[in-house]
């Protein structure tokens, strides 16, 4: 098992390990835990959250205090999650809802020529496993999403969603 970089410290000078890409330009609350090969660039993460092996994490993405985001997860540009989040193993966000790497004439796109549309993850909320999360969306306080679901639209406070598309649940689970 990789030992953690105990990455709070890494804001004032703290360099990372060789298996881990932390740049710069990130805001590491105190507290924070990183374990190896990650990739982060850009990014806020909160105090006392844990990144796990093999995640990314990019620009303007922010992680709240308290989350617990595992291993194997891409969390891109314009994804927030709000604090006490929970991302499980092979979370999948996305940020455009028309991916091209072209233009019509050609060319490769640029930042100019797509649109990042948000995505908000509010407090308390559990995303299971293997979940992909199209963009625009907001999944609401306390939300779970199970695994391997394919979430296309919002998700109320307290909601269990599943499959694909995600579908809501009754309401079966305990609230905590």
């Amino acid at each position: 098992m990789t030992k953690p970089t105990e990455a709070g410290a890494n804001a004032v000078g703290n360099v990372p390990r060789p298996n881990q890409q932390i740049a710069p330009d990130v805001k590491l609350g105190q507290g924070v835990r990183i374990f190896g090969f990650v990739n982060l660039y850009g990014c806020e993460i909160g105090d006392g959250s844990k990144i796990g092996t093999f995640v990314e994490i990019q620009k303007g993405a922010k992680i709240g205090r308290q989350c617990k985001v595992s291993s194997h997860t891409f969390i891109c540009e314009g994804v927030e999650l709000e604090d006490e989040v929970f991302v499980g193993h092979g979370v999948m966000f996305t940020n455009d809802l028309y991916p091209r790497s072209t233009n019509p004439d050609g060319s490769l796109q640029t930042d100019a020529d797509w649109t990042c549309l948000r995505t908000l993850i509010k407090r308390r909320a559990s995303i299971g496993s293997g979940a992909t999360l199209l963009c625009g969306i907001t999944v609401g306080e306390g939300a779970v999403i199970g695994a391997g679901a394919v979430v296309t639209k919002d998700v109320p406070p307290g909601a269990v969603v599943v499959g694909n598309p995600a579908r809501i649940l009754p309401k079966s689970a305990p609230k905590n």
